[in-house]
């Protein structure tokens, strides 16, 4: 048996034994203030592309868990960690899929290596938070460590996770924009009823780039939000204001420049069973990058249009305007319904188009079926 194979064994050995002891519900609680939790998912997707020079029409799966420990030193002070595993890298994997983007927006196996050029594998965050408690609608929170900025910036109701809501990275988060995760940093959470505050500052060990031209570098992220409800249901507008050190080449990789983003995002529930929401980001051009717009949306339905208010169905387009790479723009259509088993297990069928028009007259585009199975604990 090899050792891949053994490690996979052996992670899911550890995730039945998991799952066996949180089935009593939610995550599984040692006392009052410790907690043990985090998601498994087995994601099968396959393409069929038309005009790919890297990649055509194949299938390939991942299987990702992350667990993740809490601990309540008092009941405004809590210790957090989350670790990631994965096993194998889907049609992520380099000379699969001919796009920019990828059809799933989750941690894969290579992901979880060497995370940020930092040689740390698997420690995905490891943070402490305090909460000063004003009032019951008026707290602020101050985290430090290491931290995922995507969990305090750029949330949406109903497209924001890819283990229970679109899977393609265009309709998870901004692509166009550099918001870091898993590296060190600090983030201040100010709420005072309907309105929000959230402010990220990180140092990043890698910029993503190779050789010569890969650095670190800091970022540093305001974002604002208002809770409003007209009578027909809660509704979020968010805006995000991101720039970055001068750490990233420009299109001539003959000298470093920032990056600065602004992201909108909205949603809004139309009474209990529908839901609207959009984004719209704008990425300054002077680095060398992949888009500069972002123009996000869809709508999403609870099953209690069939009678299973715990299922839903989203459906997602985006299109993406190109930079000053290869990419002139890339259009993607998302349609998933995710059926809920039970109170932890989910099984996701998922429909993608995605078309990337390049500058050079290359143009990939094609369907892409997916089958994903997630436990929740």
């Amino acid at each position: 048996m090899g050792a891949k194979k053994r490690v996979g064994l052996g992670m899911l050995a550890c995730v039945a034994g998991l799952l066996a002891t949180s089935a009593g519900g939610g995550a599984y609680e040692i006392g009052e203030r410790f907690h043990v939790g985090g998601v498994l998912a087995g994601i099968y997707q396959h393409q069929e592309i038309r005009q790919a020079p890297d990649g055509g029409n194949l299938g390939s799966g991942v299987l990702a868990f992350q667990p993740e420990i809490a601990f309540d030193l008092t009941d405004n002070d809590g210790f957090f960690l989350k670790l990631g595993f994965g096993a194998g890298n889907g049609l992520m994997q380099p000379g699969r899929s001919p796009f920019v983007l990828a059809p799933w927006g989750g941690g894969v196996e290579e992901d979880y290596k060497n995370l940020n050029g930092r040689n740390r594998d698997s420690l995905l965050t490891a943070w402490y938070k305090h909460t000063f408690r004003f009032a019951e609608d008026h707290t602020l929170g101050i985290t430090g460590g290491i931290i995922d900025a995507t969990d305090y910036l750029d949330d949406n109701a109903f497209a924001n996770d890819e283990y229970t809501q679109f899977m393609n990275e265009a309709l998870v988060n901004g692509p166009n924009a550099f918001v870091p995760s898993y590296d060190v940093g600090a983030a201040v959470e100010w709420d005072l009823g309907a309105l929000s505050v959230r402010g990220v500052v990180m140092a990043v060990g890698s910029n993503g780039e190779e050789g010569s031209l890969e650095e670190s570098y800091e970022a540093y992220f305001l974002q604002a939000g208002y809770t409003l409800d007209f009578g027909l249901g809660e509704g979020n507008v968010r805006v995000l204001a991101g720039g970055s050190s001068a750490s990233f080449p420009d299109p001539t990789e003959t000298r470093m420049e920032r990056k600065l983003c602004v992201i909108t995002s909205l949603d809004q529930s139309l009474g209990e069973i529908l839901g609207l929401w959009a984004r719209i980001g704008w990425q300054d051009e002077k680095a060398a990058l992949d888009y500069v717009n972002l123009f996000s949306g869809g709508l999403n339905a609870t099953g209690g249009l069939w009678g299973r208010h715990q299922d839903n169905l989203g459906i997602g387009y985006a299109h993406l305007r190109g930079g000053n790479r290869e990419v002139a723009h890339t259009d993607v259509f998302e349609v998933y319904a995710r059926f809920a088993l039970n109170e932890f297990f989910a099984a996701t069928g998922d429909v993608q188009y995605m078309r990337d028009a390049g500058k050079e007259g290359v143009n990939p585009s094609g369907w892409i079926f997916g089958l994903r199975l997630t436990a929740e604990f």
